[in-house]
């Protein structure tokens, strides 16, 4: 008998074990889903703000409430490649009229954020995919906003100033 009586013992541990296992996944599983996550940045397209390497925290309930704004940095999923991510800052929202040419073009072309959607750009102009190689990105595609840097230690902080300064005025 004292066999059967340890094997419901350790069969008893294991099984509380495995609960509670269970609860603390479904706790981290909703708290990574509705309030926020650590993200670790890869590419130049938001330099000087955020780096390679960089660990920033994104939070989620901004995009529920439907509070992201312009300047705001955000994470969504890649129009292209939904198993891929990207980093990038707002710069219009709907309604918004978009300069999409460059400096140097004699002809200023221009496009309106539609309705639903966001237009995205990175800090570094000249080394970012974006919403000007790939168009306005439907509002449903982000993730969530990025409100802090993390690492490396000596830039801790708060994120939410373009560097450079180049955030759409609403066109009426």
């Amino acid at each position: 008998m004292a066999g059967g009586d340890m094997f419901r013992r350790v069969l008893g541990k294991t099984l509380g074990f495995l609960g509670y296992t269970v609860q603390y996944g479904c706790i981290a599983h909703c708290a990574f889903e509705y309030i926020g996550e650590f993200v670790a940045c890869s590419g130049p397209s938001m330099e000087p703000t955020i780096t390679s390497h960089d660990v920033v925290f994104s939070e989620r309930l901004s995009r529920h409430l439907c509070r992201i704004e312009k300047g705001d940095i955000v994470i969504a999923k890649s129009p292209f490649d939904p198993h891929m991510n990207i980093c990038k800052r707002v710069i219009g929202l709907e309604g918004d009229k978009i300069c999409t040419s460059g400096p140097s073009d004699v002809f200023k072309t221009h496009q309106y954020v539609p309705k639903g959607h966001v237009w995205l750009e990175g800090d570094n102009l000249r080394n970012s995919t974006d919403s000007r190689s790939y168009g306005p990105v439907p509002y449903a595609l982000i993730r969530g906003r990025v409100c802090l840097k993390l690492w490396p230690p000596h830039n801790f902080g708060a994120l939410n100033q373009s560097p450079t300064g180049r955030i759409v005025k609403r066109s009426d």
